[in-house]
């Protein structure tokens, strides 16, 4: 089992971060009413995208950006406990889940040595601006989110600009 040394240069980085911090008295409610669904993609960032700062949005990601049972429940508390009001789904430009369906999935992580994941879902998708209509439709009919507004959207890796799909 792995020691924990592996994460020296992140916690070096931290003391850094730590050092100048001033978010301490930021509130927990989203100061602009936003709530943002985006792709774990370290290529993106989601503050910086949208002309925010620390405190303006709740910030969620996973593979993708799929509006999973997960992600409903935390939009359910981010709409009720901290000032969301609306919802931005934004997948990406280039993104590992659109670029091949389940198998293909299933069979690189096995290729790289790892385990047989054919009991997950990935949620790949062969159309990723039907995907992410679906995605924005299952959080405009989710019945604990109402007077939440919702939109989607496609990043643009290559130029940084958001594109309105619905």
């Amino acid at each position: 089992m792995p020691d924990g040394s592996g994460f020296a240069d992140v916690l070096a980085g931290n003391e850094s971060y730590a050092a100048g911090y001033s978010h301490a008295g930021l509130p927990a409610r989203a100061a602009r009413g936003l709530a943002v669904l985006t792709c774990m993609d370290s290529r993106i960032e989601p503050l910086a995208m949208l002309g925010l700062v620390a405190g303006d949005a709740k910030i969620l990601r996973n593979a993708g950006a799929r509006v999973t049972e997960d992600v409903l429940r935390t939009l359910v508390l981010a709409a009720y406990l901290l000032g969301v009001t609306r919802v931005m789904v934004v997948a990406h430009t280039r993104c590992r889940m659109a670029a091949g369906g389940e198998d293909a999935v299933h069979g690189e992580i096995a290729a790289a040595g790892g385990p047989d994941t054919r009991s997950i879902a990935f949620l790949t998708t062969a159309d990723q601006e039907a995907s992410l209509r679906a995605d924005v439709q299952r959080v405009r009919s989710w019945p604990y989110l109402r007077d939440v507004e919702v939109g989607g959207f496609l990043y643009d890796l290559d130029t940084g600009r958001l594109r309105q799909i619905c």
